[in-house]
């Protein structure tokens, strides 16, 4: 996973990048079968609520997992996929940390979106460059069902957020949607976007669900300051001297289990 000078340079001037090929057509059925073991199994729960951040909507579904680690194998790998890390140290530089994963899945016709934010008003790293998410559509993204929309250029200046009303736990802010970017992508593409980039999904108007898988990473350089995610003595290091390939995290070696999974 090899960038161009010019992508690198897109990501750290507009705060993001889309790539619409990173996982294969396998990676994407076995994400899609997980999320259906999951939400049988009642492990995503719906975020949305009916504007007053407490009463869980009966009508609007934002189904969330965070984290998804202690309940999937599949997705404890995800962050080792080889590919991975080899494509966020080159955007935020290393030694690679995951901060956080979770997932988001809107059903059709009653998925809810989630309203605009910046990441670091959660994290709060030094440098908002240092850190992206890694966004994956799990199912085709596009503006009818609610895709990831971001303001570039804006990762710099950290807005002012409040409470969420309509989500039990979320906070949000208001930039200027006069500059959003629709980023609409097949499955199994990717959007990486800087901590500091503003960023929102839509509500989905189709009649068939749509997931998204979100990866978060800091540059080891802001893991002592960086607030949220994983507790700090149990993120995960991915590059670097100090990985271990999940064995001092997680008591066991997670990489190479993702490509034999």
């Amino acid at each position: 996973m090899q960038f161009t000078a010019e992508q690198i340079h897109q990501f750290r001037t507009d705060g993001w990048l889309a790539i619409p090929d990173f996982w294969s057509e396998s990676e994407v059925t076995a994400m899609r079968l997980e999320l259906d073991r999951l939400k049988a199994d009642g492990k995503l729960r719906n975020v949305a609520t009916d504007g007053d951040g407490k009463t869980h909507s009966s009508t609007r579904f934002n189904l969330q997992l965070c984290p998804m680690w202690p309940h999937s194998a599949l997705f404890q790998a995800m962050p080792f996929a080889p590919k991975v890390a080899e494509a966020v140290e080159q955007l935020i530089g290393g030694p690679v940390v995951l901060h956080l994963d979770q997932v988001f899945l809107k059903p059709g016709r009653h998925g809810a979106g989630t309203n605009w934010h910046q990441d670091n008003a959660y994290f709060q790293i030094e440098d908002p460059l240092k850190g992206t998410a890694l966004w994956t559509a799990v199912h085709a993204a596009t503006e009818a069902n609610g895709t990831i929309r971001v303001i570039p250029r804006q990762f710099a200046e950290l807005l002012h957020h409040e409470r969420d009303p309509d989500s039990d736990h979320h906070i949000r802010c208001w930039p200027d949607e006069s500059k959003a970017v629709s980023v609409e992508l097949p499955a199994g593409g990717v959007v990486f976007f800087a901590y500091g980039t503003p960023h929102a999904t839509g509500a989905n108007n189709t009649d068939a669900e749509r997931a998204g898988v979100a990866l978060h990473f800091i540059n080891a350089d802001q893991h002592g300051t960086a607030r949220g995610g994983f507790e700090p003595d149990k993120r995960p290091i991915l590059t670097g001297p100090d990985a271990t390939g999940g064995e001092k995290e997680y008591g066991r070696k997670i990489a190479g289990t993702w490509e034999y999974g």
